[in-house]
């Protein structure tokens, strides 16, 4: 039914959203069909991998805003790919969710890629992740266009002192981990 839809928006696919049944080879299929993506949302799609977010990423140069939420990535190399690849990203949104993860560590490497390539974003919701005070410094320091920043379920990260006050001066719209997330959000 997917690839129905892209052979008829034939060739000027602008917005997609797929949920649960996307692979690398439909993914692949998209972005050869529709040069033209601006806004790539896949929910639950965890048949995608690194390699097949990798090798698209090239072919998404007007990509404005992606959406990545529950997925089995194993992150910081597909993102490096992706931030060095789609130069108009404003917005990106990459979740996960606590409850449904078996490994708890500490890891800053989604945020280092992001610091690293993902320069223009002005919109950041990393809802789940597993960063650390170090890897939202990094952010702040490599994203200075940031407007909005979500941070529900980012439960390593310890927000007070000078980090703290420094989202609080710089971000307009900052949601901190322990926020609540509706049933409408989720």
């Amino acid at each position: 039914m997917c690839r129905r839809a892209v052979d008829r928006s034939c060739g000027n696919l602008v917005d997609i959203n797929i949920q649960h049944k996307c692979t690398d080879d439909l993914l692949k299929y998209i972005t050869d069909s529709s040069k033209g993506i601006k806004r790539l949302q896949l929910d639950n799609c965890f048949n995608i991998t690194n390699e097949g977010l990798s090798e698209v990423a090239s072919k998404l140069p007007l990509l404005e805003e992606l959406e990545i939420s529950n997925s089995l990535l194993s992150h910081e190399p597909a993102l490096q790919v992706v931030g060095a690849s789609c130069p108009r990203l404003k917005s990106f949104k990459f979740n996960h969710h606590w409850r449904y993860s078996w490994d708890w560590r500490e890891s800053n490497d989604d945020a280092l890629a992001i610091a690293a390539t993902m320069h223009d974003l002005h919109h950041l919701q990393l809802r789940g992740n597993k960063l650390t005070n170090d890897g939202l410094q990094a952010i702040l320091d490599g994203c200075p266009h940031l407007k909005s920043l979500d941070l529900r379920e980012c439960f390593h990260l310890k927000l007070g002192g000078e980090l703290g006050r420094r989202c609080a001066e710089r971000i307009k719209k900052l949601q901190l981990p322990h926020e609540p997330i509706s049933k409408d959000e989720s």
